[in-house]
């Protein structure tokens, strides 16, 4: 799903009207404030029913520009697999593709009150959000993070935080306003899409997100969409956990989806920064059945910044996003 040029245009054409004032205070240091970073990951499957597999998966770009001023903006550009090897025994890169995942502008008028205009990630899940593979345990994502609703919206965002005692209640609500959006490979295609997300933090982590979309297709309809997610952390041991309900405006079976994982610091047997990683999931959703999956894994933070992962998946029915299996990967931010 690539973001259209119009989006483009329209998104450099806001950013030129809310940068003028900005340009012109720092006219000659405006620059000096852009930083480039990225992450990657590359990996091997060794899939139960079919052929080994190794890839690149994915090379991302992460493009921002922030000074003193209320403006700021990101922008992430992904090259997925640009190099594979599978079933022809030989490296290819006809699965190289680019992809804009992500480009939008933030407008800050105090902590409480955001706007951001772009294309971001929907925030109805915390693993949507933090999917960047350094940044989550495990190589394979919960098939009911990626399957159930749209992972990126192109539109508008009002987002802030409130302090609450001694918690913090953050928002989100967000509307699509782009809805010319391309279906590429087995992506599934969303539009209008509306939503809001709130959650409370502490020393542990709830949220609740409500969104309403349509989907096209052979499971197509109207659906509004509850979900709930939780993290804390239990004598170090951190447990998350997400699940989602969809319900169709036409009474139907909407589909569901929900799984729960923990990460046990191997210290205390000397295995220094490795984590010991568990989840169970299980997914939904109309005309496809019901499929039920479970992990077994270690994950070694060699640095703050580069993970490996090893993980086994079983379970039962066939998904390409969580293929049964031996996986192992390694992720870096760069």
């Amino acid at each position: 799903m690539r973001i259209s040029c119009v989006f483009i245009v329209g998104s450099l054409a806001l950013s030129i009207g809310l940068c003028k004032p900005v340009f012109s205070e720092e006219t000659a240091n405006w620059k000096e404030n852009f930083k480039l970073g990225g992450f990657s990951s590359a990996g091997i499957i060794i899939n139960r029913d079919e052929s080994p597999e190794a890839a690149i998966n994915e090379v991302s770009l992460l493009l921002t520009w922030a000074n003193d001023s209320r403006l700021s903006f990101f922008s992430e550009l992904e090259l997925e697999r640009p190099l594979s090897w599978g079933d022809e025994e030989k490296f290819s890169r006809k699965e190289g593709r680019l992809d804009l995942e992500r480009l939008y502008f933030d407008y800050n008028i105090s902590e409480k009150i955001n706007f951001r205009a772009g294309r971001f990630l929907t925030p109805n899940s915390r693993w949507n959000l933090l999917r960047a593979p350094p940044l989550v345990w495990t190589s394979s994502r919960p098939l009911a993070t990626s399957r159930l609703f749209p992972t990126r919206t192109d539109g508008l965002m009002l987002h802030g935080a409130i302090p609450f005692k001694n918690s913090a209640f953050e928002y989100k609500l967000f509307a699509e306003l782009l809805e010319d959006q391309e279906q590429e490979n087995n992506e599934l295609e969303f539009e209008h899409v509306r939503g809001a997300r709130f959650s409370l933090k502490n020393e542990s982590d709830l949220g609740m997100s409500l969104v309403s979309f349509e989907e096209s297709g052979v499971n197509g309809g109207s659906f509004r969409m509850l979900g709930l997610d939780y993290l804390t952390h239990i004598k170090g041991i951190e447990v998350s956990a997400e699940g989602f309900q969809r319900f169709n405006t036409d009474n139907k079976d909407g589909g569901s989806g929900a799984y729960v994982q923990t990460a046990v610091p191997l210290n205390s047997v000397g295995f220094h920064d490795w984590y010991w990683i568990t989840r169970l999931e299980t997914f939904q959703r109309p005309n496809e059945g019901s499929f039920e999956r479970w992990l077994l894994g270690a994950t070694w933070r060699i640095k703050p910044t580069q993970l490996l992962k090893l993980e086994f998946i079983g379970g039962s029915g066939d998904q390409p996003e969580s293929p049964r299996g031996f996986t192992a990967s390694f992720a870096l931010f760069f």
